[in-house]
């Protein structure tokens, strides 16, 4: 019998803005003064919270830190695009998305340097950091599903890089919220590396936002180093979810420009000529380009959002540097409710500190 094609299927690539700051006003988004000056004040915070994480680390003062240097817009564009009462799952290079869903960098720092306190404050509808990859997925699409479920007009978030897209997770959750039709926004940051493993070694895809289509719903590529497109189709991602249209998956074209962690030597397996030309296209700058076109940005306006920036991530640092976890927490935190085992050994662990301090 002849061949018949039975399945024909695309995936669109959007950008608002090029790299030198130009605008599609076709595409471009009806913001006003307001909230154009909120996306790029949480874009510098980002940075040079990002800034002060990584001399921290150095220093001795903060434990393995991922960078999220060059990924503002992919996170703070898709973040603004949430309501309060929407799920958000992060992975561990999401402190953009973080700030703008309004977490305290106190306890963003205080994570980072290793309490787990900082996890016990989490308003309703934000999960907490997920270092494992690609697990978070598997419970946002779970959160989605209870939110149908309870006929709730809401939506989750989850996102992960494109590392994640080669795990079981990935692919089991994004089967799930294909056949259940769940509200949830599958959002990969294609940084471009899965540690050292470059994208075109992990899949013989063209696209990651093609993978979509084989579970049964929209994938689309968008310029990630871009706050408009992002905001834009996440956006529309999030009204369809809403509505009962189902899932998206959205992979934010974008660049890691620092190393995977402070842990990993990022000149062992790519080139300074690529992080240069990947640097032409920064996000922030670009960004600040437009806004400096449509008359919101200038020189004054620049130094006085630094300076106000920066005095509030050093009062971040100084409070969470304050702050003194207890040894408890390592008990606490295993179970939701502490079996009986577990209590005595905590008890007798405090007890033991308790008569060392009388000594």
């Amino acid at each position: 019998m002849p061949r018949q094609k039975i399945l024909n299927m695309s995936v669109d690539w959007l950008q608002v803005l090029d790299p030198e700051g130009n605008v599609d006003k076709d595409l471009e988004p009806e913001l006003d003064k307001e909230t154009l000056e909120k996306f790029y004040r949480t874009m510098v915070l980002a940075r040079l919270f990002d800034d002060k994480s990584l001399k921290l680390q150095r220093q001795g003062r903060m434990l393995t830190y991922a960078s999220s240097l060059g990924q503002e817009a992919s996170q703070i564009g898709s973040a603004f695009a949430l309501r309060p009462e929407d799920w958000f799952f992060p992975s561990f290079r999401e402190h953009g998305a973080q700030i703008a869903r309004g977490f305290p960098m106190k306890l963003l720092y205080m994570y980072w340097m290793g309490s787990e306190d900082a996890n016990m404050t989490i308003t309703p509808g934000n999960f907490m950091v997920s270092i494992p990859v690609s697990t978070q997925i598997l419970h946002a699409v779970g959160a989605a599903w209870a939110a149908k479920i309870k006929k709730q007009n809401i939506a989750a978030v989850v996102y992960f890089g494109d590392g994640a897209t080669s795990e079981g997770d990935f692919h089991e959750g994004m089967n799930f919220a294909g056949v259940f039709k769940v509200p949830v926004v599958f959002i990969c940051q294609n940084n471009q590396y899965a540690i050292s493993l470059p994208r075109e070694r992990q899949t013989a895809s063209k696209t990651l936002a093609q993978k979509a289509l084989a579970y049964g719903f929209e994938g689309i590529q968008v310029d990630g180093n871009d706050v408009l497109a992002v905001y834009s189709a996440t956006m529309d991602a999030l009204e369809k979810a809403r509505s009962g249209g189902g899932p998206t998956m959205i992979e934010c074209y974008t660049y890691r420009m620092s190393a995977h962690t402070t842990s990993d030597d990022a000149s062992r397996y790519r080139q300074a000529v690529e992080v240069e030309e990947w640097r032409k296209k920064d996000p922030v700058k670009r960004f600040r380009i437009y806004l400096e076109r449509k008359g919101i940005w200038n020189q004054d306006y620049e130094d006085k959002l630094i300076k106000e920036a920066t005095e509030a991530i050093e009062k971040a640092v100084e409070e969470a540097e304050a702050y003194k976890p207890g040894v408890e927490g390592m008990f606490r935190y295993v179970y939701g409710e502490m079996p009986q085992n577990l209590k005595e050994q905590m008890d007798e662990l405090m007890g033991f500190i308790a008569k060392k301090m009388e000594e």
